[in-house]
């Protein structure tokens, strides 16, 4: 039991199961007795209103009846109860109801009894108004300086902002800008009124702009406001808060000055007249209501924050000076004068619970019962521990993470594929020119140790690349089962693959006791494809445009040795070059140097040099490792092929921008052609039609220019997809040179490969270029950065389509550069500190206008060599 407890003046619960919130409680002398004591109202959203005289009761004792001065049940939810003097002809005090889509407001009576009973207590209506729009909240006050009478303003849902002069309908007018109602309250001192807007801003609008603004009978753009008569809704002044208000409270507890309190979700905010911050409170809480009740020293104010922990908080200013434990949480804080007894804390929960309670600190007089002694065997307490250790050690000698069954899978997926190509070939709807497109048959098993519910197998290969059929499904798996299924894979597309490898997905259900329908699982393998797929030896070729040499550390090795399905057997070890015909058209040359440890390859296209380069070196390695021979390397200290590249990534984003284009043209010329459709109708509607115009010939004019521009789109989406196709492959060339010449380890690969090749699908709104040169920015800024400004800078959070490659491209030779330099790639935080460890004296400053000549010369090719040096070599014109 907390000392700090607030203590049990009074309380009740209302109802069964009814719902309450901030604006459903009011404290105030409604009957007009002129005792000065506060009677609680209370309204409810099943419609019952309520009005509580409360009396102190002893503890444990039960409200008596005669508290409960009035109910009656008003047949729609009330939203909120106010107290003021809303009848014309009269100061007295009338109570306010706040309905859905009504206003009505009550006068509070009560008759003396002449019985034992006590007095009697009704309410009756004085006037109603009945809304045209759904009401969210309201305020009232002496709108405009009258005196000896409230008006009452009230919010719409929609943001229309209603103002009645007691009896009557005085004008409405709309929110600047509005979303969503917020928490609206009325400053007498400044005739104005204040909310906070969905924008998290605190807007002050002046009554005397409201009145004299354009009329809002119904909701007007922003245009049409300038057009209108009258003036316009302007703002008196704005204050940004940065989050949401669950309450606005402006009190005057002298002449002189007047505040307004603005609740936050975890701020709290005391703010001038005029909109400046007089001070704010950071919450360590979410709050829930709050109310400023007094100001007990000059220049300071009082005020209750209850929380979500059952908490209430007495602030003055922004010190803690007091707080207690609540036995609910409020959505609604009042303070009260009742009989002798001031500052009556009258706390409403959303369920129900009304409480009047105090601050105090009455003692507890629970104490703890002693707990009965026992000698502590410690002989017992050793076995016990011995024990519960062998246990522990016992669970902690498998180190595996995944449980026995998991070790042996419940389902595995095999593919075996085929070492020669298909007799008669499997390719369907294949768009490649070549005379015979081959194909090559895979064969997939899944084999099932428990019950398997649903299989389903999916075959997914890149694009060019096709399967005859990508999707299986079975009926279920017993257990020690298994089910096989044969596709073949051929080119569909006429571009070379980038990849020419494939995977295998099973997901199915395994039915558990708990859960008979099944846990969902997955089981998956990859399998590779052979080069012959998409080509075919050929003559070598002596003249290219590209070549690469590879360097290795042993002997170079004969083509039928390690290309025995590329040579003729004929030709015996006399075979040091070899020809490659893509069924695209492309040729690539591989030479093998008689008295080097080297081997050439040269091609005409970039892009075409990848799955050669890639296939040797592979071959190369399961050669050796087969001959037992564990330091086999190959290296490269030629130059990165960087200007090819870039030709590449200009092609790529040329067509990006084509496209671009296209929809452009095909937006503006749609827009076109509905047009004169409906110019068309008009006539043919009309019962004497005019002439057409020669409508119908623009009508036939512009849908052939939509079918030209759509072909046209179409027929660039296509070169788009084989420019991007050739652009992956370049890519996976460059990263390969660029982890053979700084021989980086397979870690450093992937994060290579995770920088430049980001997509598997290249679209308009999501595009290579953008997403490249995000990630290579990032770590020229983290891993390979060259000072500690360059790590504080910030990347853009947003990728959106560049205006041109070029940022890009100096992007990338900087990041060349930089390897080159001894940068090292890494992905942990402390990656910049340990760059003065790996690099010898650190990464040198680049000139950044240095770098830019590098990249713009025209007719020079970068060169990267393996020391660290770069030079420029000028090519043949």
């Amino acid at each position: 039991m907390s000392l700090f407890k607030a203590r049990d003046w009074w309380s009740t619960i209302l109802g069964e199961k009814e719902e309450f919130d901030q604006g459903c409680l009011c404290v105030a002398d409604v009957d007009n007795s002129g005792s000065g004591q506060d009677k609680v109202i209370v309204g409810s959203y099943k419609g019952y209103l309520r009005i509580f005289n409360p009396h102190p009761v002893k503890p444990g004792d039960e409200v008596q009846p005669e508290d409960l001065l009035l109910e009656v049940q008003l047949r729609e939810p009330i939203l909120q109860v106010e107290v003021g003097k809303f009848v014309s002809g009269t100061e007295g005090l009338h109570l306010a109801v706040l309905h859905c889509r009504k206003l009505c407001v009550y006068a509070v009576s009560g008759t003396q009894g002449n019985v034992e009973h006590g007095n009697q207590y009704q309410i009756k209506l004085m006037y109603e108004h009945n809304l045209q729009r759904t009401a969210c909240n309201m305020t009232y006050g002496p709108f405009g300086g009258v005196k000896g009478r409230d008006l009452i303003c009230i919010q719409s849902m929609d943001g229309m902002l209603m103002l009645f002069e007691q009896e009557s309908y005085a004008f409405g007018r709309f929110l600047p800008g509005f979303l969503l109602p917020g928490p609206l309250a009325y400053s007498s001192r400044t005739d104005s009124f204040i909310t906070v807007s969905s924008c998290q801003q605190v807007e002050s609008y002046k009554y005397q702009v409201l009145a004299f603004a354009t009329d809002a009978d119904e909701r007007q753009d922003t245009e049409q406001q300038k057009l209108s008569s009258g003036k316009r809704l302007v703002v008196d002044w704005v204050l940004n808060i940065g989050e949401q208000a669950l309450d606005i409270c402006i009190v005057s507890f002298n002449q002189g000055v007047s505040s307004v309190f603005v609740l936050g979700e975890r701020n709290f905010f005391c703010l001038k007249d005029n909109g400046q911050i007089r001070f704010m409170k950071k919450l360590d809480y979410r709050p829930s209501c709050f109310i400023p009740y007094c100001s007990v020293q000059e220049g300071t104010i009082n005020t209750l924050i209850a929380n979500h922990n059952k908490m209430l908080n007495v602030y003055q200013d922004v010190t803690l000076k007091w707080a207690t434990q609540l036995p609910c949480i409020p959505v609604s804080v009042k303070v009260a004068n009742f009989q002798d007894l001031k500052g009556v804390i009258v706390t409403l929960s959303d369920d129900g619970h009304l409480q009047c309670s105090y601050l105090g600190t009455d003692p507890s007089l629970f104490q703890a019962p002693k707990v009965d002694s026992r000698e502590i065997n410690y002989e017992e307490m050793n076995a016990e521990m011995k024990e519960l250790q062998k246990i522990i050690r016992e669970a902690t000698k498998t180190q595996d993470i995944l449980p026995e069954s998991e070790k042996q899978r419940d389902v595995t997926v095999t593919a075996e594929v085929s070492r020669d190509l298909d007799e008669e070939s499997q390719a369907i709807d294949s768009e490649v020119k070549a005379g015979a497109v081959p194909s090559v048959t895979v064969k997939i098993t899944i084999q099932s140790r428990v019950t398997a519910q649903k299989p389903s197998l999916a075959v997914c290969v890149q694009a060019p690349l096709a399967v005859t059929c990508d999707q299986f499904v079975f009926d279920d798996l017993e257990p020690d089962s298994s089910e096989t299924v044969v596709l073949s894979v051929f080119l569909r597309e006429s571009c070379s693959p980038s990849e020419l490898e494939g995977t295998c997905m099973v997901s199915y259900n395994i039915p558990t006791e708990l859960n008979p329908e099944g846990i969902p699982k997955v089981a998956q393998c990859n399998f590779s494809l052979p080069l012959r797929l998409i080509c075919f030896p050929a003559q070598p070729s002596k003249a290219a445009n590209h070549k690469l040499t590879i360097d290795t550390n042993k002997p170079p090795i004969s083509f039928v040795t390690i290309f025995p399905d590329f040579v003729d057997p004929s030709e015996g070890d006399q075979a040091n070059a070899l020809g490659f015909q893509f069924l695209t058209g492309s040729k690539t040359t591989l030479l093998a140097s008689k008295t080097s440890q080297r081997y050439r390859i040269q091609s005409d296209q970039l892009e075409d040099l990848w799955l050669v380069t890639k296939e040797l070196i592979h071959r190369l390695e399961v050669h050796f490792k087969k001959q037992n021979c564990k330091d086999f390397a190959c290296t490269f200290s030629g130059s990165i092929p960087l200007q090819e590249y870039f030709e590449l990534i200009d092609r790529h984003f040329e067509l990006r921008l084509n496209a671009e284009k296209f929809q452009e043209l095909l937006s503006e010329r749609a827009v076109q052609f509905r047009a004169i459709e409906r110019r068309l109708l008009t006539r043919f509607k009309d019962k004497t039609p005019a002439p057409l115009q020669h409508l119908d010939t623009l009508l036939e004019g512009t849908f052939r220019e939509v079918i030209a521009l759509a072909d046209a789109a179409e027929e660039n989406q296509a070169n788009m997809f084989q420019a991007f196709a050739k652009l992956k492959s370049a890519t996976h060339l460059v990263i390969m040179l660029i982890s053979l010449w700084q021989k980086l380890s397979s870690d450093q690969v992937a994060i290579l490969e995770a920088t430049f090749l980001p997509l598997a699908e290249d679209t308009q709104e999501l595009g290579w270029e953008e997403t490249v040169d995000a990630a290579v920015s990032y770590l020229l800024r983290t891993c390979l950065s060259k000072s500690s400004k360059e790590q504080a800078l910030t990347l853009s959070n947003q990728l959106s389509m560049p205006k041109d490659t070029s940022r890009l491209k100096k992007n990338i030779t900087l990041f060349c550069d930089r390897l080159a330099k001894g940068g090292r790639l890494s992905l942990s935080t402390d990656s910049a500190t340990q760059q003065a460890a790996v690099m010898p004296g650190g990464c040198a400053t680049i000139p950044e206008s240095d770098l830019e000549e590098r990249t713009v010369i025209p007719g020079s090719t970068t060169m990267f060599s393996s020391n660290g040096r770069i030079t420029k070599q000028k090519s043949k014109p």
